[in-house]
């Protein structure tokens, strides 16, 4: 499946939900947001439905996300059907953590095969700032099974915005005796995240340098994200950053987005798509399906203009909305 750049495109990440168990400062105000109608989610059987149909058009990996995931439920369910879908080489998870030790028993038998866990700080106090709740015990215990897990393929993502400045080097310490991955995210500029500081790949690199010593380049990871990768001098693990502000990436773009309601997202900044709920409520046969998927891939926007400062359409959404 290739765009009109030529693009590959064959990684699918799936909202499966806007709501969430935090109020991360970058992602929802504090008083929250209106949630989408039940009625206006895409159920899973609407998803494993288009999962196939983009699995014939050349998707081969899938990554839940929110909102939290994990707060949709019987998710293992899905798990479960995305991996029966002939074509599809893996099913991942992006989550917070805070529900993750007493799901992931059942996600793992339904085949899960890697977590991202979502943590932007190790002190308890700016945790429940951050998050505006106190569950950092929590998600620490959910990294601690997802570690624990055997075959399962763990990251940490942080988002460093200056007030987690101190925080950057122990997270990174993390990878240091554990065959862990932990990246750091440049934040975009997405509804709540425009209004906040960032900080960039070169100043978090040089954080860690001072502690820790030169880094030496560790390649690019499973080929399925743009993270790069660095090691430093006694690391079991290593150090990432998806830095799509600084080093943007989007001439090796092989994702696009499905929303929550159902729309394929082809580019985070834009509103273009295509409305496959829509197409289904009314009827549409696979050819029909198929036909929206290929106009839409075929038409994703060469990059995103977020340096710029060009509204194309989605910025002021909240990220649960459109999908982590």
């Amino acid at each position: 499946m290739l765009d009109r750049y030529g693009r590959r495109i064959h990684y699918l990440r799936v909202s499966v939900t806007d709501r969430c168990n935090l109020r991360c400062v970058y992602c929802m105000p504090q008083q929250g947001v209106e949630w989408v109608a039940h009625s206006a989610v895409l159920s899973y059987e609407q998803l494993l439905r288009l999962v196939g149909l983009l699995a014939r058009l050349g998707v081969d990996k899938v990554r839940l996300t929110g909102g939290e995931p994990l707060v949709r439920r019987d998710l293992a369910q899905l798990v479960r059907g995305i991996r029966s879908v002939e074509g599809i080489q893996s099913v991942s998870l992006t989550t917070n953590g805070v529900l993750l030790k007493q799901q992931l028993p059942g996600l793992m038998e339904a085949g899960l095969s890697g977590v991202n866990l979502s943590l932007d700080t190790l002190d308890r106090a700016q945790y429940a700032a951050i998050t505006r709740r106190d569950a950092l015990d929590d998600a620490l215990q959910g990294l601690e099974a997802a570690l624990a897990a055997p075959g399962l393929s763990v990251k940490l993502n942080c988002v460093p915005m200056g007030e987690n400045d101190a925080q950057l080097v122990p997270l990174a310490a993390l990878a240091r005796d554990r065959d862990l991955a932990v990246r750091f995210i440049e934040l975009m500029p997405i509804g709540l995240g425009s209004m906040l500081s960032r900080r960039s790949e070169a100043e978090v690199l040089q954080r860690l340098e001072a502690a820790y010593g030169p880094a030496a380049p560790a390649g690019r990871g499973d080929g399925a994200g743009p993270g790069r990768y660095v090691t430093f001098a006694g690391f079991a693990g290593r150090v990432g950053f998806i830095s799509a502000m600084t080093h943007q990436f989007c001439g090796d773009c092989n994702r696009v987005r499905l929303t929550a309601t159902g729309f394929l997202k082809t580019c985070l900044q834009y509103e273009q798509g295509a409305d496959l709920k829509a197409l289904l409520e009314a009827g549409a046969d696979d050819r029909t399906l198929l036909a929206a998927m290929e106009r839409a891939i075929l038409e994703k926007p060469a990059c995103h203009h977020f340096s710029e400062g060009r509204s194309l359409g989605d910025e002021g959404k909240t990220m649960n909305q459109i999908g982590g």
